[in-house]
């Protein structure tokens, strides 16, 4: 596949496998140029960033040259942009000084629908809206007609809006299975307000746009993972069982021993607080210097190895940020290893909120080297850790001052990157690639071939549209498309504030939705004592137990599909017009395919005992909790807890595993 450019009266056009994906003439120009005066504030993570260019330009007339193209505003006017083709990529080059904000309109066909962006929380078909590309927290409620938003804003910004996320990714995909991605890490804006086009503006003078055809969706997707990277397959015990998150010192083991005892399956125990706890108005946070705390998990070794023994694995939580009170930020300092202030040789620190942390520099290949065995490889595998939350990756100011001299407005974005790099490097060093796990909330293009798992972070602790367990469900359809093959969440939600605290039938529902997920992991959230948790009552203890049942039964399926996305680049959780192209189906988000054989419809509203769900395609499909057959349509589906609905292809090569679920209660 590659591109090529077609020139000719003060016009040009770009192909890609003889379909046109760009075209400027002087009645519609593609290109604008101008000089940007950026403005970012941000506020533990959270961004405001303005523009207010200058000398913008719009760039009407093209012209051949040797084997490039040069844009200029008129026709004899000084040439201000060339582009160049290789392979199947655009070059993009402002060639006048101080000109770093660039605008190019791709062509969009009528009706037209459009995907990806990284992990989008609120729309799975971008389609009409406007998706700025910068990390960052994603906000707590994301919906400025809500109370708790508005509270949230005018607490250090951090209310959100719908495209704020911690994974954004200037990738798309159209319905006509055409895809682009923007390979620069500088702010970008994918704007598809405006049906007639699809327009691209980065805060760079220099990138490249990438394009890729094909003739099924399927395979325009397994073209986008093998370009960005793949996963390993999980590992069998991430995917035989639920991971029980708890963190409470020491008498997280007598709760385990309680939840085992109601019949749940466990494969691992996740206590993110064995680095020790750090008691802020947020809640309970953590002691951000890495290595085991003593006083809160007496005698941890031998809890790891008796826990090994049973088969179940122990994970931990660690960020690429160490607070200033802690051993292993004085290392860093002494060595070198932390970010400076532009103004001195001081380190940079940042605010999280009533505690600062340095930034350990991983432009410096030694900090990175030395994060990666140090910390991870000595502290948390050596010592006997399974998995991790790597946390974070989102935070890096644009203030500071990098090992490697560059640009922190061009690195920002590329930070969850490094990141992932670094706990991929630490695992290796042991290795165990494909069998210690970590999972990340932040991402950017590249971040696929080192991070194994995604989680869709800190939803708050309810059904908001915006903000609640919807969302996960969105995070993983969009970030699938894009490469990225396996997703999960907090079962409860984490982010309680300003009153808002789980109910039991939130808790029960995402019970449910954790059960069809690739990794089924709870979290007590940020206020546990505020909070309802697995083990609050019989009743959700037992809903808790029998859905994670239902997760190990479906091993042997996971693996299958595991196995699929390693050969294939294909997700797990698939939108439905995956598999099923039709246009009815292009904005449908609150339910997926599980793999082609599953149709999974989780309850996403508060107080409901059922819900309609689209059958696709023109085959019947079978009800797993009562082995009815379902003619193909939409159905209302009656939904008590424990039998959210789920349908499966009864020619599956897996129905008789699936049909042993009837009996799971």
């Amino acid at each position: 596949m590659s591109l090529t450019i077609a020139t000719g009266d003060d016009r040009l056009s770009c192909y890609v496998a003889g379909r046109e994906v760009l075209r400027s003439s002087p009645d519609r120009p593609a290109f604008a140029i101008a000089k940007g005066q950026p403005q970012v504030v941000m506020v533990r993570g959270n961004f405001d960033i303005s523009d207010e260019p200058l000398e913008r330009t719009t760039l009407a007339y093209a012209r051949q040259d040797g084997n490039a193209v040069l844009l200029a505003a008129a026709a004899d006017a000084a040439p201000m942009l060339r582009l160049s083709a290789s392979e199947n990529s655009l070059h993009v080059k402002t060639l006048q000084p101080g000109f770093d904000r660039v605008w190019v309109d791709l062509v969009a066909q009528a009706g037209e629908h459009v995907w990806g962006g990284g992990e989008q929380m609120s729309y799975l078909d971008l389609s009409g809206r406007r998706f700025p590309i910068w990390t960052s927290e994603p906000g707590v409620g994301r919906d400025k007609s809500t109370e708790l938003t508005r509270l949230m804003d005018a607490q250090g910004l951090a209310g959100g809006d719908y495209w704020w996320t911690n994974y954004p990714q200037p990738t798309f995909l159209t319905s006509s299975l055409n895809a682009c991605h923007l390979g620069s890490s500088a702010y970008s804006v994918l704007d598809f307000t405006d049906a007639t086009r699809h327009q691209i503006e980065v805060w760079e003078g220099s990138f490249n746009l990438e394009f890729f055809t094909d003739e099924t969706l399927p395979r325009l997707v397994g073209q986008l993972s093998s370009r960005f990277g793949r996963q390993p397959a999980l590992p069998d015990w991430a995917i035989g069982g639920a991971i029980v998150g708890l963190k409470e010192g020491e008498a997280s083991f007598a709760r385990l021993e309680r939840i085992l005892a109601a019949g749940a399956e466990v494969s691992g125990l996740w206590c993110e607080d064995w680095i020790g706890i750090r008691q802020t108005t947020f809640g309970r946070r953590l002691f951000w210097d890495w290595s085991w705390n003593e006083a809160r998990y007496p005698a941890l070794p031998d809890r790891i190895a008796e826990l090994a023994a049973r088969g179940i694995r122990f994970l931990g939580y660690v960020n690429p940020y160490l607070a200033n009170d802690g051993v292993q930020y004085q290392e860093a300092l002494s060595a070198g290893y932390l970010a400076l202030r532009q103004d001195s040789d001081e380190p940079y620190l940042v605010d999280f909120g009533e505690f600062d942390c340095g930034v350990v520099d991983f432009t410096n290949p030694a900090a990175l080297d030395w994060f990666a065995d140090r910390v991870i490889g000595r502290e948390m595998l050596d010592f006997g850790l399974s998995g991790w939350m790597a946390d974070f990756g989102e935070y890096l100011p644009v203030d500071l001052r990098l090992h490697d001299g560059s640009d922190p407005m061009l690195m920002h974005n590329r930070w969850p990157v490094l990141w992932a790099e670094c706990n991929a490097k630490a695992i290796a060093s042991r290795g165990k690639t494909g069998e210690a796990v970590f999972f990340m909330r932040a991402g950017f293009s590249g971040v696929q071939a080192h991070c194994p798992l995604l989680w869709a972070g800190d939803q708050s602790v309810d059904f908001t549209r915006h903000d609640g367990i919807g969302t996960v469900l969105t995070a993983a359809l969009s970030a699938g498309l894009v490469g990225n093959a396996y997703s999960h969440s907090d079962v409860g939600g984490y982010t309680s504030l300003h009153g808002n605290v789980r109910t039991a039938d939130l808790l029960m529902r995402w019970c449910e939705l954790g059960a069809f997920s690739p990794v089924m992991r709870s979290h007590e959230g940020n206020r546990p004592d505020d909070n309802l948790q697995i083990d609050s009552s019989d009743a959700i203890l037992a809903q808790f137990a029998a859905m994670s049942k239902v997760h190990a039964i479906l091993a042997p399926y996971v693996r299958h599909l595991s196995d699929e996305a390693v050969a294939t680049g294909l997700p797990v959780q698939r939108p439905l017009f995956l598999h099923y192209f039709e246009e009815p189906l292009f904005a449908v988000q609150d339910q997926y395919l599980y793999g082609a054989d599953m149709l999974v419809a989780p309850i996403i509203e508060a107080k409901v005992s059922g819900r309609s769900v689209i059958l696709p395609g023109e085959h019947p499909w079978r009800h797993l909790w009562s082995g009815k057959d379902f003619q193909p349509g939409t159905h209302f589906v009656d939904s008590p807890y424990g039998q959210p609905p789920v349908f499966y292809r009864p020619d599956s090569a897996f129905a008789s595993l699936f049909a042993t679920l009837e009996t799971v209660q």
